[in-house]
């Protein structure tokens, strides 16, 4: 439950705001838009019933909360054109954890009316839009309700941080130094992280599968690996920045050893031996694509000439974003007054590895149809 309470991005509209640091998450949905096309072009022509409910798990708040949504109506209503058939009401859920900013996706939710009335006349729809708070490692809607699920940037996030990498009766931290599984984690760190996505992840497929009607459609995209026992991190570079504040005395060594994000990255293989066992689902689409640390980075690049300068604001993009994303359960362990420093250096050592090498994020996007 404290988990769920701090596990949220920064609210807000300011400089350090998720609604303000989020175009590589908006690129994401770019870059799958044609593959999210594809699967719900399908489940129109087998069927689209009077009134279409869609839930987006993990909505969080911003410029990009309603862009799947609405990304879906215009798939939607388009196949309705095509089959010269009426577009069907829709009831649309926004799911997130309680502590997201939903007072912000309320206020955005009249502007979005007004401009689907103005793009697709008074024919289309019409549309209700509600939010449905609480995790979706549990129940979330009745039996049988749901027709499309959807799910960005979200599932891999773990319900907690995983027990047992820190003893509870000794204290030793068995992922000392780190902050996610890294190079330098023992065997046993790496299983303790895989066990908690299995559990999270079967939990997740079976609720879904409740929710959900026959032949409904659920379409996910999340971070992943190539091989999960071979990670390469951003999180490896922020618990570098981490260690270096405790070798200065700014951190206490205990209250970083004692810090484990509650990630984890998985394998394409990892996530389709869970599907096939958890059993509920068909896999109809599983694709793995990379996109660099900077996809999205569009602010100021193309005024800037001097490679050194380009350099550095990468870093701070990356570093912002990061920042919208973690700082809240940062500083449940750290406390606030570090944050500036920590993101400052943070940006640095982004920097210094993007200048040496290619960094990229592993994403899977998944197709599933309920059996």
């Amino acid at each position: 439950m404290e988990l769920e309470q701090v596990l949220h991005m920064n609210s807000g509209v300011g400089q350090t705001s998720y609604a303000t640091n989020s175009s590589l998450q908006r690129e994401v949905i770019s870059i799958v838009r044609p593959m999210l096309e594809e699967s719900i072009k399908v489940y129109c022509d087998k069927v689209l019933p009077k009134c279409l409910r869609i839930a987006d798990l993990g909505c969080s708040s911003g410029p990009n909360t309603l862009t799947v949504v609405s990304n879906i109506f215009d798939i939607i209503e388009a196949s309705s054109q095509s089959l010269n058939i009426n577009s069907p009401t829709f009831q649309v859920f926004l799911n997130d954890l309680p502590g997201n900013d939903f007072n912000a996706v309320f206020q955005s939710l009249s502007s979005f009316y007004e401009k689907l009335k103005i793009e697709k006349g008074d024919k289309f729809g019409p549309c209700f839009i509600t939010a449905m708070p609480g995790s979706f490692y549990g129940r979330l809607f009745p039996d049988n309700s749901m027709h499309i699920v959807h799910s960005s940037y979200s599932l891999q996030w773990l319900s907690k941080v995983p027990k047992g990498l820190v003893d509870d009766q000794t204290g030793e931290a068995h992922n000392k130094g780190n902050i996610y599984i890294s190079k330098t984690s023992p065997a046993m760190v790496f299983k303790l992280y895989l066990d908690q996505f299995q559990i999270d992840f079967t939990n997740f497929l079976r609720y879904r599968s409740e929710e959900m009607v026959s032949g409904g459609i659920m379409i996910l995209t999340f971070l992943g690996s190539i091989e999960s026992h071979s990670p390469k991190s951003i999180y490896e570079i922020l618990g570098r920045t981490l260690n270096d504040m405790v070798k200065e005395n700014i951190i206490e060594a205990k209250c970083l050893d004692n810090y484990n994000v509650p990630l984890y990255w998985p394998s394409a293989r990892e996530v389709k031996s869970l599907i096939e066992k958890e059993g509920s689902f068909c896999i109809q689409k599983l694709n793995t694509f990379e996109i660099a640390w900077d996809a999205g980075f569009t602010t100021i690049e193309h005024t800037i000439n001097n490679n050194n300068e380009k350099h550095k604001s990468l870093g701070k993009y990356v570093s912002d974003y990061i920042r919208a994303v973690m700082e809240p359960i940062l500083v449940k362990q750290f406390g606030e007054t570090i944050m500036d420093e920590l993101f400052n250096r943070f940006a640095n050592k982004v920097n210094e590895s993007m200048a040496n090498e290619n960094w990229n994020y592993v994403n899977l996007f998944i197709s599933l149809t309920k059996n």
